[in-house]
């Protein structure tokens, strides 16, 4: 016979297995609640779509979110918005330091004691000419913060972004009786150029609110079938790191190229050598990226050019990876102008983007807490991992701006399951994924699927 001592641990064990099973178990007036509200956060979703706005101009979709936010009764914080913005045009952005970043907004409800939590969404759009067809589809041309007009769409799905915050809102005030805590939403701008977490964190994002514990955010993705959530554990996307490289020569007629020193060459033997960074310098068992994106030098057939421009993408996980490819590609630039003869006032200079996106690490405890609530919710079959993209995202800058902070960002599906499932067999073509002019996610899994699971994984950080 077992050991009392033995009895009552293993009772106790029992019970707390019970009690988590419980506690986790399907909430299934909420996915009715989130039934009910659809109608609802489809409107939303279409009023940011047919309305998209440029980085650092979103002006009326943070204007919209206020005012949500504001009904649900939140405390809304606005940043200054064109004054800002004029300001980053002149590089003057820390004379008016203030507020939170351009048109990020922020809005804070208290519900007792209890973690803080802050769910993001970002709100700007692409210069692209959309191609969808929707009756909802976007025709807005507008002028980006330098100058340079083009036509603009939701092809990177932050109009459901936006849509699933307000969603997932509207149900935590509504169950309130279910959490105790602090819920700090978070409207981020700029996200496709890189710029916004970091504008709002360098305006005091984590001095002039209330500091989170944890901080989700989900991304609607076309890769993925609607109505599914994926995610990856650890490192979930890649350091991007945008290189120039500007390559000196000696123009020279093309009949007579000994008397010139050809950038083109150069430039060519660059491109070339660069292969070898990831092939054999880095651990076969690491992931990198170099990537040259645009080759660009002369003008005529007969002319041999003064200087050529390669335009490279960098991408990588750890930093240690990311120094070992940057170094690498400021050694083979200046090697093969050497290798050239070219004299040392000759040599290429390469400029390195200072405003770098770091890469996104999912907290391992967190995802699997969060993650395992969102799938006791929807479902097993609906929640399961996707491998780690060498894609950027600036919700990176929420963790690295403080170790100390877990942050986790997932995915919901947005593509037709039906022809997602036809590619994978072969007899058919992808769906547009994002980016793409023709990129349309199926409103109402994907909108459905965003607000509960993002409402859960709050709930489940604030839970009583």
């Amino acid at each position: 016979m077992p050991k009392l001592s033995t009895m009552i641990s293993t009772g106790l064990i029992t019970l707390g297995l019970v009690l988590s099973a419980s506690a986790q178990a399907k909430d299934a007036s909420l996915t009715r609640a989130v039934n009910n509200d659809y109608k609802y956060v489809l409107g939303l979703y279409t009023h940011f779509h047919e309305n998209p706005e440029l980085s650092y101009l979103e002006k009326e979709s943070a204007a919209r979110m206020a005012k949500e936010w504001r009904e649900l009764g939140f405390t809304v914080t606005e940043g200054l918005g064109d004054k800002w913005v004029k300001a980053k045009v002149k590089s003057e952005v820390g004379s008016v330091a203030d507020g939170v970043g351009g048109y990020g907004l922020i809005g804070v409800l208290k519900n007792g004691d209890g973690p803080t939590v802050m769910l993001r969404a970002d709100m700007d759009a692409l210069p692209l000419e959309e191609k969808t067809g929707l009756s909802y589809a976007s025709k807005v041309t507008a002028t980006d913060y330098r100058g340079v007009e083009a036509p603009v769409m939701h092809a990177c799905a932050h109009d459901s972004h936006m849509a699933i915050l307000i969603g997932a809102a509207r149900q935590l005030v509504q169950n309130k009786d279910k959490w105790s805590g602090t819920l700090v939403l978070m409207g981020q701008p700029a996200e496709e150029v890189g710029g916004g977490a970091l504008a709002m964190l360098e305006d005091g994002l984590y001095k002039k609110f209330p500091k989170p514990d944890y901080v989700l955010a989900t991304h609607t993705s076309g890769w993925d079938k609607a109505g599914d959530v994926t995610y990856t554990s650890g490192y979930a996307l890649a350091n991007v790191d945008s290189v120039d490289i500007y390559i000196k020569g000696v123009g020279a007629h093309g009949s007579a190229p000994h008397f010139g020193k050809d950038p083109i060459v150069i430039g060519a033997q660059i491109v070339n050598a660069l292969q070898t960074l990831v092939s054999r310098e880095l651990n076969p068992l690491e992931s990198g990226v170099v990537t040259v994106g645009a080759f660009n030098a002369g003008y005529k057939h007969n002319i041999i050019p003064d200087e050529a421009h390669l335009q490279i993408t960098v991408r990588s996980y750890k930093d240690d990876v990311r120094k070992t490819l940057l170094d690498g590609i400021r050694r083979i630039a200046k090697a093969q102008a050497i290798s050239a003869g070219l004299p040392e006032e000759l040599y290429p200079r390469v400029e390195m983007d200072a405003d770098y996106t770091p890469s996104t690490f999912n907290d391992l405890a967190l995802t699997e807490q969060v993650m395992s609530a969102v799938s006791k919710q929807l479902g097993e079959d609906r929640v399961y991992t996707r491998p780690p993209s060498m894609g950027g995202e600036d919700f990176s800058r929420f963790h690295r701006a403080d170790e100390d902070i877990p942050t986790l960002i997932f995915w919901t599906g947005g593509s037709n399951r039906a022809a997602m499932e036809k590619a994978a067999e072969g007899k058919g073509p992808n769906p547009p994924g994002n980016h793409s002019p023709f990129f349309a996610p199926e409103p109402e899994a994907a909108l459905k699927t965003g607000v509960e699971a993002m409402t859960i994984g709050a709930i489940e950080l604030m839970k009583k």
